[in-house]
């Protein structure tokens, strides 16, 4: 005879469960990306006394996770290398990012060596070991989707199954394709000029890693970024930005070298340069998820 359901003692199992409903499920909110910019953290690292070693943009206070995070899927963090020195670190990520802000010297990752100097930008497979050793004193911002991962307790495949291969993005190839950026006519279509960084390994798309895209982009003095949005978080370190500021939603930032910030996902943004010289920035972005799940959710209003 079967045990009637009403009586029987739950499993365990059955104690875990949990049940929600309401008039309007999709109400629910992480708390939510604050647009943030990390000075404090900018002048720890370009300090002339720093020593080698890491600062990381860390915004878990603000998100409410166990583990540092730059934004939900995105953690970024300025790399110090005193000349002659080295450091080492292995980073639990699918891949990592590296932008050479100023200095000289060579990575290794695995059996693969990039040597670089200002203005280079490279990328590893992660979860292995990568040794930086700098020849003069040197300063990365280094880019990951670390939170991503920890979001499930993931690890990154074995080097030899990673979806991409090591790959260098040299600063005077970088300079060549801006040349022919800047040569195209602006358009009412035109969201900005700028260089996207990939390799054939993800083609079609036009992605550094699976789930980062990563950009130079540029604006004329005297132009305006015309307004617009996308699902996509957007971290922005200022290259070159005298007298450049951002309006998201309604709010000014004023933008200051060597500084990143972040522009939330789905924010109405614009970029302004009322400077003497051209607007330059790395950004970082999660669009490539977005690209993937084929909600990029861009307008211009």
């Amino acid at each position: 005879m079967a045990a009637d359901p009403r009586t029987a003692v739950p499993s365990a199992h059955a104690l875990r469960a949990r049940y929600h409903s309401s008039d309007n499920n999709f109400a629910f909110r992480w708390p939510a990306v604050p647009a943030r910019q990390f000075l404090a953290e900018r002048d720890r690292a370009f300090a002339a006394d720093a020593p080698t070693g890491a600062v990381v943009l860390d915004t878990s206070d603000a998100l409410a996770t166990d583990y540092p995070a730059t934004t939900p899927t995105l953690l970024l963090r300025y790399l110090r290398v005193r000349a002659g020195e080295s450091l080492r670190h292995t980073l639990t990520a699918s891949g990592e990012i590296h932008h050479v802000i100023r200095g000289s010297g060579e990575s290794t990752n695995g059996p693969d060596t990039v040597a670089w100097s200002e203005g280079d930008l490279f990328c590893f497979p992660g979860g292995v070991e990568t040794e930086h050793r700098a020849s003069t004193d040197a300063l990365l911002l280094t880019g990951t989707n670390e939170p991503l991962l920890a979001f499930e307790r993931l690890r990154p495949p074995p080097r030899d199954q990673a979806r991409f291969e090591t790959t260098h993005w040299p600063s005077a190839d970088i300079e060549n394709e801006l040349r022919k950026v800047w040569a195209r006519p602006i358009t009412a279509q035109t969201t900005g000029h700028a260089v996207l960084f990939s390799s054939p390994a993800l083609a079609p798309s036009t992605n550094t890693i699976p789930s980062v895209n990563v950009a130079v982009n540029t604006l004329e003095a005297g132009r305006d970024q015309r307004p617009h949005r996308h699902n996509g978080v957007a971290l922005v370190l200022c290259i070159e930005g005298d007298g450049v500021y951002s309006m998201v939603d309604g709010t000014r930032i004023d933008w200051s070298p060597g500084a990143v910030q972040i522009t939330p996902a789905a924010s109405l943004h614009s970029h302004h340069n009322r400077g003497a010289d051209r607007m330059r920035c790395l950004i970082f972005q999660d669009e490539a998820l977005h690209y993937y799940t084929r909600t990029p959710g861009f307008s211009f209003d």
